[in-house]
């Protein structure tokens, strides 16, 4: 992991670090922002060397773009939008969280592409070739299917992401 934060943007301080382990047998992994990832033990007992590197990269790709922060900031945005929408159309919290999850799903969608290609820059600072987070995405689909792409799916169709990934230059 050390050699894929020092060739981010942004490096920090790496003794900041904080990588978490969560006993779920699903493949997961997870950036809260400022250093902190979260991994899940079905991610670590099943990935190889390279798999796992490129899910670390994508994650710390979210990390370095400021993702989590602002995920965080329109939470809070769509926490009083609802509220506000309530006072001026009672009842309609009944209907908030499916457009909140709408509006969410747009936002999140285009990070997604942004942080695959923000991966492959990583992973080629550090030493690594694109097809490294190709073959990451494609172990994906094999061992948990093609997942994404539904209407309130965050993330776009892990097929979509493999040939965005592969029209790279």
């Amino acid at each position: 992991m050390v050699p894929l934060v020092k060739a981010t943007d942004h490096p920090g301080h790496l003794q900041q670090i904080r990588v978490r382990v969560i006993d779920d047998p699903k493949i997961n992994a997870a950036s809260a922002g400022n250093g902190e990832f979260y991994v899940t033990t079905g991610l670590l007992n099943r990935a190889n060397d390279d798999e796992l590197r490129g899910v670390l990269a994508h994650e710390i790709a979210h990390d370095d773009l400021g993702h989590p922060a602002k995920v965080q900031v329109l939470g809070t945005g769509l926490g009083l939008g609802a509220m506000l929408l309530e006072q001026f159309i009672p009842g309609s919290r009944s209907f908030a969280p499916i457009a909140g999850a709408l509006i969410a799903r747009g936002y999140s969608r285009p990070q997604e592409y942004e942080a695959d290609r923000h991966a492959v820059e990583i992973l080629r600072r550090a030493g690594y070739p694109k097809d490294v987070m190709i073959h990451t995405l494609t172990w994906l689909t094999q061992a948990e299917g093609n997942s994404g792409g539904g209407i309130l799916s965050t993330h776009p169709a892990t097929s979509d992401r493999i040939r965005a990934l592969k029209a790279l230059r």
